[in-house]
């Protein structure tokens, strides 16, 4: 970005929150946000790949740090599904739960690197002047986990009531089996399966999006001269220090609704 642009403040903005995409076919409908698809994958190779490290080296003696820690948050995740699904935790529930957290807290903590500086190193290292590093900030990434959560607990409704029983649970709950009741039935259900991914999703979003935009802002106040410069590294700092928690806790909020709603699914109405 030029100099000028930087002290605009609707530039500024704009150019921070612009994805790199590419488009398919003739760019009508179809556009790729490489940008977040790129860092999220990156990202779940680098979860999978820590913990894989660390379990393969794990060892029954006296354990080094890391596998402690690692050792501690798959207890915690454990304990946390265990309170609520009350099934075969471990068959599937469990190991999602664990991938999920690791994985939104990875795609949220990229929220921590220094937005100006990343924008450089964007633009002067790799030549992309687009470049979005927290995929969480993007609607995209906290859609697609939501459906594909979403997706999962219609297919093991449908895997452990069968068919049949799904849609019996659709029309006949509930208000009961009247057929009078049924299209009321039919609409509440709807409403509530359709309401799953969209809170799902837009919690997650929104929070990431507005510390986003907040980092931005203090970046704006730094570059007014010595004062804002003084205030802004204050203020960014105990900003900074503010959003460990809600990186944290969003990524947990994301993981439990995730078992909540693979829970329900489990169990009928």
């Amino acid at each position: 970005m030029s100099s000028e642009a930087e002290l605009n403040p609707t530039t500024y903005i704009q150019h921070h929150l612009t994805n790199h995409t590419i488009s398919i076919g003739d760019g009508s409908f179809w556009v790729l946000h490489t940008d977040t698809l790129i860092t999220s994958l990156l990202l779940g190779v680098v979860s999978l790949g820590l913990i894989w490290m660390v379990v393969r080296k794990a060892t029954s003696g006296v354990p080094s740090k890391t596998q402690a820690f690692v050792e501690l948050l798959i207890e915690f995740i454990d304990d946390q599904v265990k309170t609520t699904f009350h099934g075969d935790r471990h068959a599937f529930v469990a190991p999602a739960a664990l991938t999920i957290f690791v994985w939104v807290f990875l795609l949220n903590a990229m929220d921590f690197l220094p937005i100006d500086i990343m924008a450089w190193v964007y633009e002067h290292v790799f030549g992309l002047h687009n470049w979005r590093s927290v995929p969480t900030a993007d609607v995209n990434t906290t859609f697609a986990l939501a459906l594909a959560i979403w997706i999962l607990t219609i297919y093991f409704a449908i895997k452990v009531k069968g068919f049949g029983g799904w849609v019996t649970e659709l029309v006949c709950t509930p208000f009961g089996k009247n057929p009078l009741l049924w299209p009321f039935n039919l609409l509440l259900n709807l409403i509530e399966y359709i309401s799953k991914p969209l809170s799902h999703s837009l919690r997650l979003f929104g929070n990431m999006y507005a510390g986003e935009i907040i980092f931005m802002l203090l970046g704006m106040w730094a570059a007014t001269g010595v004062t804002g410069t003084i205030f802004g590294a204050i203020l960014g700092a105990g900003w900074a220090i503010f959003h460990i928690l809600i990186v944290i806790l969003q990524a947990f909020i994301f993981m439990m609704l995730a078992v909540v709603y693979l829970s329900m699914a489990h169990e009928s109405h």
